[in-house]
């Protein structure tokens, strides 16, 4: 008798788990269809240059999908009080997909609308976190002129208390060829290395900070650039805020 009871409460049990791991994995399903969306603005921030320069910057990007793809949208631009003029100004519209647990991979169009001409560029890249914590965004471009380029973004942020972040950053630019119509020589062409230093007020929806950047135009470019009596390096005091909504 104890017998046949231990064997319908084991047959009970095994009903219920098999239940169970059909509820969990209907939940799973679902769950993994989900569309999410979001906003993020990395830099919204004033500098203030060495020569009493003024430029508003930005860094921000959008997204709806699901885990498995996404479209998204980057943005990117500096603005020159004083001249009252975009610098440069750039959008992304993107596809991306995870093709591993820390990295996506991303592909889409990228327009700039800088000083000179327009340009429209295909664009494919990884995102993702490399060792270390790093975030790391690399990405390839060629342009509608067929001018090959690429960029290196990295960041990585210390935790110096449970609110309090300091956020080193680089950011590297390289061209394969020239496109001197935009001031683009082949080779490294810039790079930006930034310190910032923020407070996380509202559990990383907003985060004020302050910080320095450091930039420069590098070899061929660097040359274009002195050829038009441009600057080709600047060091700003920078304030503002990272938001996330």
């Amino acid at each position: 008798m104890a017998s046949k009871r231990t064997i319908a409460l084991a047959a009970a049990g095994a009903a219920a788990a098999a239940t169970l791991l059909s509820f969990a994995g209907q939940a799973a399903a679902q769950v993994k269809d989900l569309v999410f969306w979001g906003v993020q603005v990395e830099q919204f921030e004033y500098r203030l240059g060495d020569e009493d320069e003024k430029l508003g910057v930005w860094n921000a990007d959008a997204f709806v999908g699901t885990d498995e793809v996404k479209l998204r949208w980057m943005g990117e631009g500096e603005r020159d009080f004083d001249a009252d003029a975009f610098e440069t100004l750039e959008n992304r519209l993107l596809v991306q997909t995870p093709v591993s647990d820390f990295f996506d991979v991303k592909a889409g169009v990228r327009l700039d609308t800088p000083q000179g001409p327009d340009r429209w560029y295909g664009a494919l890249g990884l995102a993702g976190l490399a060792q270390q914590w790093f975030e790391v965004d690399i990405d390839l471009f060629i342009s509608e002129t067929g001018d090959a380029s690429a960029r290196l973004d990295a960041e990585y942020e210390a935790l110096l208390t449970n609110r309090l972040i300091l956020t080193p950053s680089m950011d590297v630019n390289a061209a394969f060829t020239d496109d001197p119509e935009i001031g683009i020589g082949s080779g490294f062409s810039s790079a930006e290395l930034g310190l910032r230093l923020s407070y996380d007020v509202i559990d990383r929806l907003l985060s004020p900070y302050v910080g320095v950047v450091w930039e420069r135009k590098l070899g061929e470019t660097a040359d274009l650039a002195r050829e038009e009596a441009e600057d080709v390096e600047a060091s700003f005091l920078v304030i503002g805020a990272r938001m996330i909504f």
